[in-house]
């Protein structure tokens, strides 16, 4: 029998801020003294993470479980959705890969996925004392709901009591809840305990005929007003505000937006520098003339490296580099910085390309996914980047590619790659680099500018607690959490 409580965030669409309301809870329960774990039955990212097991989880749950303070585990996410394609994805489940399916074979398959969704949510509760559940989307799309298995079929499946969150920022907030609860089925309205606004700003007290309004057209307790809160915790896709072109600083940092981008919190450290300005740029007149390019990880590598070839991005980065101005690649863009990409067993679509011919590395797809954690200490670095000598690193690698090479970072005069995730997480790494680009520059590097990028997350862990804590009838949370449905 299982024996964690379960809550469950639901949202009235995508991106209302339901993975940060998650990890808010995960960290406010461990505040007051449960042990607590996050879950989500199906998660569709390119954001994701290796397990100490070697098993590939969303990135959403690994900050939740952080929030927590426990471990992450693939227990938490037993469905990853990886799109490959605008109409089919990689599914991933209990962290390995299961193979690459269109949206309609998936449809018809996920059914057959309750059981380990069920195992892996069975085995958490019998280790804790709360679970948070995150949904995804939406829990009103009336053409999927017959088939759910992250929504209300999964607050079913764990009898778990919902608190529905929308999102004020975008506006039409009332309509959201109020279209949302009307769509759900008499037991599925049911369900759901509370509604919960996110993203306000402003003075709450304008809001609050509307809210007394919106009580009396569904009947359901509104459990608080969420400000807008400034956090610097890992999001789940790529809505994500920071991929846009922003301001040039200092310092200008370029990161390629790929259309398949994956993993791209991987650059986060850098924009933590307030002389840093960490730019995802899509064309070529974003591109300009910046102190260093990134080319990020991605889950189509051929097909973005013909949309760089066909916009002009890859003629630009070629002339940078040519320039003298450092290059580095992570994971699908070191690929790309090779001389040939080849996909023998129709891995990513199948086919072959030359690539940019900046590294001296070919890379094949394999049949299997590489899948690990790494970790070691930088050496023969060399170049613009030799600061990085003798620095501890830690990460993990998810590729399909084989490119010959197994040191943590390939260089080729001032074009660098790794097939590292994570690579710029430790203590030092991003200081390093980014003080090499002021030398570059004939800039004053501030050397007291220490950055301890642990106790920085802990700090924003804590920061997001205190603003939801302070926003949420807590007393109303917990007793949804203790009477369940």
């Amino acid at each position: 029998m299982s024996k964690a409580l379960p809550i469950m965030i639901q949202g009235t669409m995508s991106n209302a801020g339901k993975s940060l309301i998650c990890a808010a809870l995960c960290r406010i329960f461990r505040q007051d003294g449960y042990t607590v774990a996050p879950f989500k039955s199906q998660n569709m990212a390119l954001n994701s993470f290796i397990t100490d097991e070697g098993l590939e989880m969303g990135r959403a749950q690994v900050a939740q479980a952080e929030a927590a303070k426990i471990k992450p585990s693939v227990l938490m996410n037993p469905i990853l959705l990886k799109p490959t394609t605008d109409v089919g994805s990689q599914v991933i489940v209990n962290g390995e890969v299961r193979g690459n399916m269109r949206a309609a074979d998936y449809f018809k398959y996920k059914k057959q996925l309750i059981p380990d969704i069920m195992k892996a949510y069975d085995t958490l509760a019998e280790k804790y004392d709360i679970i948070v559940i995150e949904g995804a989307g939406s829990p009103a799309e009336i053409n999927l709901k017959s088939d759910d298995i992250v929504n209300m079929g999964m607050a079913k499946m764990a009898k778990a009591p919902v608190l529905l969150v929308g999102d004020i920022d975008r506006g039409g907030v009332f309509a959201q809840l109020y279209g949302t609860v009307a769509l759900l089925d008499d037991d599925e309205r049911r369900i759901v305990k509370a509604t919960v606004i996110n993203k306000f700003r402003g003075d709450v007290s304008i809001l609050a005929p509307g809210l007394d309004m919106l009580y009396d057209l569904v009947k359901i307790p509104c459990a608080g007003v969420v400000p807008y809160t400034r956090v610097d915790i890992d999001d789940e896709d790529s809505l994500s505000e920071r991929l846009t072109a922003g301001e040039r600083k200092e310092i200008d940092i370029a990161v390629i937006s790929l259309p398949r981008i994956s993993n791209f919190t991987d650059f986060s450290p850098f924009s933590r520098f307030s002389s840093v300005s960490l730019r995802y740029v899509r064309n070529l007149f974003e591109l300009g003339s910046p102190d260093m390019i990134i080319i990020p990880g991605t889950k189509s590598t051929i097909s973005d490296l013909r949309w760089m070839r066909q916009n002009g991005l890859e003629g630009g980065i070629l002339k940078a580099a040519s320039r003298g101005i450092p290059v580095f690649g992570i994971c699908g863009g070191l690929q790309m910085l090779g001389k040939k990409i080849s996909d023998p067993y129709d891995t990513e679509g199948g086919g072959e390309i030359a690539g940019m011919s900046l590294l001296p590395i070919e890379t094949v797809f394999a049949k299997e996914k590489t899948r690990t954690q790494t970790e070691g200490v930088f050496s023969g670095v060399g170049g613009v980047f030799s600061g990085l000598e003798g620095l501890y690193y830690r990460g993990y690698e998810i590729h399909m590619g084989q490119s010959g090479e197994s040191c943590a970072v390939l260089r080729s005069g001032n074009v660098y790659g790794s097939y590292i995730h994570g690579l710029f997480d430790e203590n030092g790494i991003a200081r390093a680099i980014v003080k090499a680009l002021y030398d570059i520059r004939g800039l004053e590097f501030d050397e007291n500018a220490v950055f301890d990028v642990h106790a920085y997350r802990e700090g924003q862990y804590d920061k997001l607690a205190d603003a939801v804590r302070g926003a949420l009838d807590m007393d109303l949370v917990y007793r949804i959490l203790r009477e369940g449905i």
